[in-house]
């Protein structure tokens, strides 16, 4: 299901990473937000990318505003200069609020097919209580994890 979308985000992440290294490297430019935002607006637009829209747009904005803080680290001498993402790696997907809602003992995160049940991987805590500002729907080799990014809970989606 969520493999679009963990594809969307790879890509998005790679054209971005190689438009800012070729700004930076052959015109001495930094690349803001903003700008990577409006490429990204122009990709959907194209007929080769326009699949980028079939996905929720807040995991790409999600992508974009991690590369921008990457590369402010690595400007400020805390990170390396940030890589590639390869489809064997893990993939995710982060959605804020404005994208995602917990109902009923169930995750619904925009343009799925319905809710996503799961199972709470730690004992003691009322899932009605939840109220994340972020969700992350990430895959490792055969096992999708979602996690609450605030407090690191783990979720494991069920069949």
């Amino acid at each position: 299901m969520f493999s679009r979308t963990f594809g969307c985000v790879r890509l998005v992440w790679n054209r971005t990473l190689a438009e800012r290294h070729a700004a930076h490297h052959q015109r001495g430019e930094r690349t803001s937000y903003r700008r990577t935002d409006a490429v990204l607006t122009g990709w959907k637009r194209t007929a080769g990318l326009a699949f980028l829209s079939e996905v929720s747009s807040v995991p790409l904005q999600q992508t974009l505003r991690h590369q921008h803080t990457a590369f402010a680290s690595f400007f400020a001498g805390r990170a390396r200069y940030p890589r590639f993402k390869s489809r064997n790696a893990r993939q995710s997907a982060h959605y804020t609020r404005s994208a995602f809602r917990m109902k009923d003992g169930a995750l619904h995160v925009a343009k799925t097919n319905g809710p996503l049940p799961f199972a709470w991987s730690f004992g003691g805590v009322d899932i009605a209580t939840l109220n994340p500002t972020m969700v992350v729907i990430s895959r490792r080799p055969g096992r999708p994890l979602v996690r609450d990014v605030r407090g690191r809970h783990r979720l494991a989606r069920t069949a």
